[in-house]
């Protein structure tokens, strides 16, 4: 059900897919000693769309560099073959988690 009329996934899934493996992969760069929380908000994305992707979905994602407040990352996202589908690169920041007030 998230196919378009084409019946190959809605490029809108992909992009979920891609934002999502690029904020989880830079989440593991946190720092929560500076009050980073392990949640980044996307501040620019950029997709490549290669082929049509079909099938069972996987998105790998990666940072490429990390700095005191952003990282910036990568994802590929292949579709049931195994294949290529889609790229994206992504700068996000790291949110400060704020302090409790009794």
């Amino acid at each position: 059900h998230h196919s378009n009329s084409l019946d190959m996934a809605h490029g809108g899934v992909i992009m979920t897919m891609l934002d999502v493996a690029m904020a989880r992969a830079g989440s593991t760069l946190a720092d929560p000693d500076r009050g980073e929380h392990p949640t980044l908000i996307t501040i620019e994305m950029k997709t490549t769309f290669m082929q049509p992707a079909v099938g069972s979905l996987r998105a790998e994602g990666r940072v490429l560099q990390r700095t005191s407040s952003m990282a910036f990352c990568e994802a590929d996202l292949f579709d049931g073959r195994g294949r290529l589908s889609a790229r994206a690169s992504g700068i996000f920041k790291y949110v400060k988690q704020r302090k409790q007030t009794s």
